[in-house]
């Protein structure tokens, strides 16, 4: 997609909803639409100007919107309707996008125009892109939508473009948004007739922003598999357990889920060259099933991951414009693909696998409670006669955090999609909520990542004894991830700030060589994903 100087070429062909994310979440990459797309962009134009030029009437080039579908705008007042059109949907509320969620649903909505559906000049597609390269960042109230185009966050965005609205400026302050484009060196957009709608009429909220979340699940899978892989090595230890059977290639031929084998392989190559594949050593016939069955658990939810990123990039790459300007026909037609189902869908079905996620790491965590208890009993006893108590490493309720956490994730995966009302006098009388359904994945993967932070860092301290890895070696991705977390542990930090902290440290490592050179690859790319080309910073 890029040139390797930090561009990123926007054509007709297929868009990867990670490559998405990683771009908007760099505000030094630099937008380009392709020769091919803007012609294609030219060509969707003209179709709009055939529908001007016939009369005929076409929701929202010469009619009004929602229940005034059928009430024509005057010829005169089409050109003052664009704004009008602007300023009526402009009116989310609530806390606003951080500026590469910003970056996203502008980067999204310029894709959009590329498919050829929208029906907005070549040159307002460019402005799009202009917007993005000089850093112009709209102010997006993040509520709003409810799922059938993202009306509310696109007009926030489209009313910067015309010189309106509010932007935060680069000390993080608002400012006019006539003021943010001049402050870039850009003019005021002009709208042409039918642009005011095609600039609100997506769903770039949900799929921009949904990339971003898509691209901290995809981590989040990998982080899920090494706190496993530690809670396998420190109930060994502790408890007897760890057996390394349910991960074997035997157990992951004998069913077809993909993402189960990711799993099993991911956590047997942390493994690696450890104690745990010592084939003399005592070991349980079986672990509980939080051990057992976890590559199942997270091979579900690395199968959920996927059919996210399907539904991510049938949406991004397909044109969710009504009407939908169809080049084929030469005919503007209304439709429905402005209702993202099955992205919604999607939504709604990972913050479910999360939460059984979270209930497996929850129980773990809980079986590595006891030896937890015995060292603090021997500290206990040796502080006596005056002798100080030695500082626990180790918050002692930890596992209550745990505990909580587990149970907003269970709160979180009851569904939102149901709960729309019927709006615009019962004509729009079924909408997906979308972004609700979006806004709670998020805090689904807060809460899921510290859960996992904290059975990480429990085996970690658990395993972190010179004397006892002497004798039963760890395997060399987990001992690299002990030897991290340890030294986090060794600073007694509170317990809010070592979660944190955690979860900073284990991104990085999965990010960097501990992914790529003991998981072996891409992590959770390979959960159902085909490979593909990157753009190039």
């Amino acid at each position: 997609m890029g040139d390797g100087s930090g561009t990123f070429l926007i054509g007709t062909a297929h868009l990867r909803a990670r490559d998405i994310a990683e771009a908007a979440a760099d505000p030094a990459v630099k937008f380009v639409l392709s020769v091919d797309a803007q012609e294609l962009i030219g060509l969707s134009r003209e179709v709009v100007q055939q529908a001007i030029d016939s009369g005929h009437r076409v929701y929202g080039l010469n009619t009004l919107l929602g229940s005034g579908r059928d009430t024509a705008v005057e010829e005169t007042s089409i050109l003052a309707y664009q704004v009008q059109v602007v300023r009526y949907h402009n009116s989310g509320v609530g806390d606003l996008l951080g500026a590469d969620e910003v970056r996203a649903v502008i980067l999204a909505r310029l894709v959009g125009f590329s498919r050829g559906g929208s029906g907005v000049r070549p040159e307002t597609a460019r402005f799009y892109a202009d917007m993005l390269n000089r850093g112009v960042v709209p102010a997006i109230p993040r509520e709003g939508s409810v799922g059938s185009a993202d009306l509310t966050q696109l007009a926030a965005v489209a009313a910067v473009a015309i010189g309106e609205g509010q932007a935060v400026g680069s000390d993080g302050q608002l400012v006019p948004g006539g003021q943010a484009l001049a402050d870039a060196g850009l003019a005021p957009l002009e709208l042409a007739p039918g642009e005011a709608l095609a600039l609100v009429s997506s769903n770039s909220y949900s799929i921009g922003v949904g990339a971003l979340v898509l691209h901290r699940i995809l981590r989040l899978a990998d982080l899920a598999d090494t706190a496993l892989a530690l809670s396998l090595e420190a109930t060994a230890r502790h408890d007897g357990g760890g057996n390394l059977s349910p991960f074997s290639p035997a157990v992951q031929a004998a069913k077809a889920v993909h993402g189960q084998a990711v799993t099993a392989a991911h956590v047997l190559r942390l493994l690696e060259g450890g104690w745990l594949e010592d084939s003399e050593r005592e070991v349980s016939v079986q672990d509980a099933l939080s051990f057992r069955a976890a590559p199942q658990t997270h091979g579900a939810v690395r199968c959920q991951i996927t059919a996210l990123e399907d539904a991510l990039e049938v949406e991004l790459n397909g044109r969710g414009d009504n009407p939908l300007t169809d080049i084929g026909s030469g005919r503007m037609v209304s439709g429905g693909n402005f209702q993202p189902m099955q992205l919604a869908l999607a939504f709604e079905a990972l913050r479910l696998g999360l939460a059984h996620l979270g209930i497996s790491s929850e129980r773990r965590i809980a079986k590595l409670y006891p030896p937890q208890r015995r060292i603090r009993q021997r500290h206990l006893e040796a502080a006596t006669n005056g002798a100080p108590l030695e500082p626990e490493e180790l918050p002692g309720l930890l596992w209550y955090s745990a505990a909580g956490l587990l149970s907003e994730l269970k709160f979180l995966a009851a569904p939102a999609t149901l709960g729309a009302p019927t709006l615009s006098a019962d004509v729009e009388d079924h909408s997906t909520l979308a972004p609700l359904a979006l806004q709670q994945l998020e805090r689904s993967v807060d809460a899921a990542g510290k859960l996992l932070a904290i059975e990480a860092l429990t085996a970690a301290y658990l395993l972190g004894g010179a004397e006892a890895r002497a004798v039963r070696p760890l395997g060399q991705g987990t001992a690299a991830v002990v030897d991290s977390l340890s030294g986090l542990l060794a600073r007694h930090l509170p317990a809010a700030a070592l979660v944190d902290e955690a979860r900073a440290e284990l991104d990085v490592l999965l990010g960097s060589g501990l992914n790529s050179a003991l998981i072996g690859g891409p992590g959770p790319h390979a959960a159902g994903s085909t490979e593909r080309q990157r753009w190039a910073p």
